[in-house]
């Protein structure tokens, strides 16, 4: 078999790759990326004839298409992620996470792939950002055109914020204590799902098991206030460094959320994940009737406000287990 990774020189490219690489499930994975230096890095570093490196843009049909030939499961991991950027330049957001999936199912579709995963984000829910609000209509993106193949199911998963990914927090404030700087903080209440990435390929592997079309699966996770997770470092660290607040970013919200009320009414409880299946309904509504759900004010949405709350100790129990933390805690010894 043949796996595509969209954006795969990332880090859950890089995941992925650590799951796969030395197993006979797939005989070949393509990583399909813009960057060919990162490519470079991978392939100088992984040294192996299982990969194969496409370079190419998702915005692109073409570069797409020809790097889907043959292939049978694809991980859409491309897109644009970070929140501030995606706010000062909200077409690209657009370009990236919208157009560029719909190129990607398309090029599936026209190569009879078996499946395709896409990723989305706890933004994606109640958005309020560009960032959200493109991976939003990805998502409704990916469930209009799974009504529609015959032959390519596409699924979607739904995770929150990836400890120590590109672009997150944690490396930030690991950077800010090696140079004896204050840590930033936005707002010490603002609280965020917390899960490795690990957790995240193991949610797109529960999807490739067992996703039907249009279903969008979500990985339950703790949470922790931002103030507890820079203390958690800190005592991890030994480390007196001060902490500034500098306020709410651009587009950034006090708490997120994986699962909407609407979504909760219909999911179903999988253990550690929510399976919300699509909307299967047409255009022709007159077919339809609803007295409307009398529960749905009973009904909470899944938050990270509401989820469970780690402590500072529960925080630096789940930092212990990732790599950069043991890697800081070694260089420190």
């Amino acid at each position: 078999m043949v796996l595509l990774i969209t954006g795969g020189t990332g880090s859950f490219g890089n995941a992925v790759l650590k799951r796969f690489l030395h197993t006979d499930q797939f005989n070949e994975i393509r990583i399909f990326s813009r960057d060919e230096k990162k490519q470079d890095d991978m392939r100088t570093a992984l040294k192996n004839d299982k990969l194969k490196f496409y370079i190419g843009d998702v915005r692109n049909y073409d570069s797409v298409e020809r790097a889907m030939r043959g292939v049978d499961y694809v991980f859409h991991a491309a897109a644009l992620k970070q929140v501030p950027s995606c706010e000062f330049f909200p077409i690209e957001a657009t370009r990236t996470n919208v157009f560029g999936t719909q190129n990607v199912i398309d090029a599936a579709d026209a190569n009879n792939v078996e499946k395709v995963i896409c990723l989305s984000t706890d933004k994606a829910a109640y958005p309020i950002n560009a960032m959200g609000i493109s991976k939003a209509l990805m998502e409704k993106v990916a469930v209009a055109a799974s009504r529609n193949l015959k032959n390519t199911t596409v699924c979607l998963t739904r995770y929150g914020n990836v400890m120590a990914s590109r672009g997150s927090v944690i490396p930030l404030f690991l950077q800010q204590i090696r140079e004896g700087s204050s840590l930033t903080l936005t707002d010490p209440n603002m609280t965020r799902f917390l899960m490795s990435l690990d957790e995240a390929v193991e949610l797109v592997l529960f999807a490739f098991e067992n996703g039907n079309a249009g279903d969008l699966f979500v990985n339950k996770a703790p949470s922790s206030t931002i103030g507890d997770l820079a203390q958690a470092i800190k005592e991890l660290c030994n480390a007196n460094t001060e902490t500034k607040i500098i306020g709410t970013r651009h587009g950034e919200k006090l708490y997120e959320t994986l699962c909407t009320r609407e979504e909760m009414i219909k999911a179903e409880d999988m253990g550690d994940f929510f399976r919300i299946p699509a909307d299967n309904r047409d255009l022709n509504y007159a077919k339809y009737f609803s007295e409307g759900e009398s529960s749905i004010d009973q009904i909470e949405d899944y938050n990270s406000h509401n989820t469970e709350r780690l402590s500072v100790e529960g925080v630096k129990q789940l930092l212990l287990k990732l790599p950069i933390i043991q890697a800081e805690l070694n260089r420190n010894n």
